[in-house]
């Protein structure tokens, strides 16, 4: 296997980052260090924790366009959006940041003679986490700032798609002030990122991904006494009641199921419409739908970009044609987006009606 990790970019399958993967040896040394950093770091001050969170968060916010069209290249999420996830992840850093004093603060027991009872939370000390491409700084932050305001060391292994975003949270975290080895990322194989899950030094594992990968992490933790949190993917349904704001309901269901090309931890990917006002939300649906522009996600014009790489979209199609064979019907012609073509990772938005359970499209 090489030890060279490459980034393609989806939008023209050109390389956009090429990166060593991290040794046994250098990612020992990386826990080593992250430990050993971790026994100074838990001793500052909260508020000084505080500090640098609210520190990194406005040094990322102040380079949203550049980090924008840097994850536009890697991942193909438009660039007119790509800033917003910037804004998103600081606004998280922010609001975290505003909770932390009370959210960590000891609880006290109540009296009782002689004593001072109270409840103190502890850092785990390492954390170990893995995050993914479609949010690749929000779900990233979502565990990376609660660790260091709680005293923890981070290690971050970002997906080989959105290697740069773990660069980009080092070097807003060092602008920030943040102890050296408090905050590293590591290139990993998979073959190494199952080392590190299974390693004594790490002290908690929180994975963003797929349930498959996810039963994997969960498996090697249980080996040894961890932490382990895990968001993992599902079938998210939405459903539209008969007394629903259609408008507002067309807008928000078609938004969250096409937005980021379908591409978000909580997507929508099935719709219940009550009977009620069906036919009204499909052809609404079917409206808006049809405005969407797919194409190049560099053109600010463009609403619609696309998947990650092409294998993605192939399975989509073949989703949706297994649906099709099976007795479902499609709504949007695809020649109406022209860039959408078989063997690119260029996919036209659809609606399918006319399914049920037994197809693949509604469970998985």
């Amino acid at each position: 296997m090489s030890n060279i990790q490459r980034t393609y970019s989806p939008i023209d399958g050109s390389l956009c980052a090429e990166r060593f993967y991290a040794s046994r040896k250098e990612a020992e040394k990386a826990l080593h260090r992250a430990k050993e950093a971790q026994r100074e770091w838990r001793r500052v001050p909260l508020a000084d924790r505080i500090s640098v969170c609210r520190r990194f968060a406005a040094a990322m916010l102040a380079k949203k366009e550049d980090l924008g069209r840097e994850l536009t290249v890697q991942m193909g999420r438009p660039i007119r959006y790509t800033p917003n996830e910037i804004v998103g992840m600081a606004g998280r850093a922010t609001a975290m940041c505003d909770l932390a004093t009370d959210a960590l603060a000891e609880i006290e027991l109540g009296p009782k003679e002689g004593f001072r009872r109270f409840i103190r939370r502890e850092p785990h000390g390492v954390v170990f986490t893995i995050a993914p491409w479609n949010y690749p700084y929000l779900t990233a932050v979502n565990t990376v700032i609660p660790a260091l305001i709680s005293g923890n060391s981070v290690i971050l292994k970002h997906s080989p798609q959105t290697p740069l975003c773990a660069e980009r949270m080092a070097e807003g975290l060092r602008e920030a002030g943040l102890p050296h080895g408090v905050f590293q990322y590591l290139h990993l194989s998979d073959h190494e990122a199952e080392w590190v899950v299974g390693e004594k030094l790490v002290d908690y594992i929180a994975f963003t991904g797929s349930v498959a990968t996810g039963l994997a992490v969960q498996g090697e933790a249980l080996k040894r006494v961890c932490g382990v949190g895990l968001e993992l993917g599902g079938k998210d349904p939405a459903y539209v009641r008969a007394d629903a704001d259609l408008d507002y309901a067309i807008e928000n269901v078609v938004d969250g199921a096409f937005f980021s090309s379908g591409q978000s931890c909580c997507a929508v990917e099935r719709v219940y419409v009550h009977s009620d006002v069906y036919d009204r939300f499909v052809e609404g649906a079917v409206e808006l739908t049809r405005k969407y522009v797919l194409g190049d996600p560099l053109q600010p014009a463009t609403t619609l970009g696309p998947m990650v790489r092409t294998s993605s979209a192939d399975f989509v199609r073949v989703q949706i044609q297994e649906a099709v064979d099976q007795g479902a019907r499609p709504l949007i012609d695809e020649t109406e987006f022209p860039a959408s073509k078989p063997g690119t990772p260029y996919l036209a938005p659809q609606i399918l009606v006319d399914v049920d359970h037994t197809m693949r499209v509604m469970r998985e």
